[in-house]
């Protein structure tokens, strides 16, 4: 079980750093800062920066909530399905 949950982990870190990177190129596009994607979205600079970095907590993965995530797709006027990477892991414990 242990090895499972290891690529899970391997694979939501790859996911993170694959949205991180979207959410950096949204905000460029929208010609935005972070402090202006942050305050507009409702969250903290740190927060959101930590977001464009891939991680929550130094090292742990980004994991925002639907909240935010809904804030942060209607800042950028952008569906969310176009802010979420293509290719989602598989989480599912087996």
């Amino acid at each position: 079980m242990a090895r499972r949950n290891e690529q899970i982990d391997a694979d939501w870190r790859t996911y993170s750093q694959r949205f991180a990177t979207s959410l950096r190129a949204a905000r460029d596009r929208a010609g935005l800062s972070q402090e202006d994607v942050a305050y507009r979205a409702g969250l903290t600079r740190y927060t959101y920066q930590k977001y464009e970095k891939g991680e929550s907590r130094p090292g742990s993965p980004v994991n925002p909530t639907l909240r935010n995530l809904l804030a942060l797709s209607q800042v950028l006027g952008l569906p969310l399905d176009r802010l979420l990477p293509d290719a989602v892991p598989d989480l599912r414990s087996r």
